[in-house]
């Protein structure tokens, strides 16, 4: 990187977090198959540590928005999304009252506690009436052994806790699955969609280790 100044994320996508084309199938077959229901056409979207824009490019919706501090996520990013390059703790970016779905995978974990909170306060002002918070992360409860093989993950969460957290600063819980997803990809069972929608209807997950907590400001 020459003199440029080294931190503890530089080359993390490339290395730990590196493009890999089965996310794209991963992500595409969640879109229609589960989170495609809770997002109408109209809505606006917001996708926060948005990455490689798997997620935000593959649901539809009417105004889709971008958020990572990697400058590389806008060369990912489909025409139809508006890319935001900046810190989640500052979304002066986003008007207030307009946004009616956030998501939130593998991010919160990245982030102190007190970080998670200013986000927080500031998405109760972002968020529309009625509007949703989802988060999909790593819970520690079923993935501890793995759990810091990525070195950039600073705060530990369960499924307990962030529905704890998430009530503390002002949210109410409308939905938690304690295991949602496996962790990781980097095995040998194929990534094919028919399998991920069968997985998605299984009700029983033994290798779910990623939690999805679904959430709306407290009235």
């Amino acid at each position: 990187m020459g003199k440029a100044k080294m931190t503890k994320t530089s080359g993390y996508h490339d290395t730990r977090f590196a493009f890999d084309p089965k996310r794209e199938v991963l992500w595409k077959t969640l879109c229609s198959c589960y989170f495609q229901r809770f997002v109408t056409k109209e809505a606006c979207v917001l996708e926060l540590g948005a990455g490689y824009g798997h997620f935000i490019n593959n649901i539809d919706c009417t105004r889709k928005i971008a958020l990572d501090i990697w400058p590389g996520m806008l060369d990912y990013l489909s025409p139809a999304v508006e890319g935001h390059i900046g810190n989640a703790t500052d979304l002066s970016c986003i008007p207030d009252n307009s946004v009616d779905f956030v998501l939130a995978s593998n991010f919160f974990e990245h982030l102190t506690q007190n970080d998670f909170a200013i986000i927080l306060e500031q998405l109760r002002v972002k968020l529309k009436p009625g509007g949703t918070l989802t988060i999909v992360q790593p819970n520690f409860r079923f993935a501890y052994r793995e759990y810091f093989d990525d070195y950039t993950h600073i705060s530990i969460y369960t499924d307990r806790s962030v529905m704890d957290f998430l009530t503390l600063n002002g949210f109410s819980v409308i939905e938690c699955i304690p295991r949602f997803l496996p962790l990781t990809l980097k095995s040998r069972i194929p990534v094919l969609p028919f399998l991920i929608s069968l997985y998605l209807a299984f009700p029983f997950k033994p290798l779910g280790k990623q939690m999805l907590v679904r959430a709306k400001v407290a009235e």
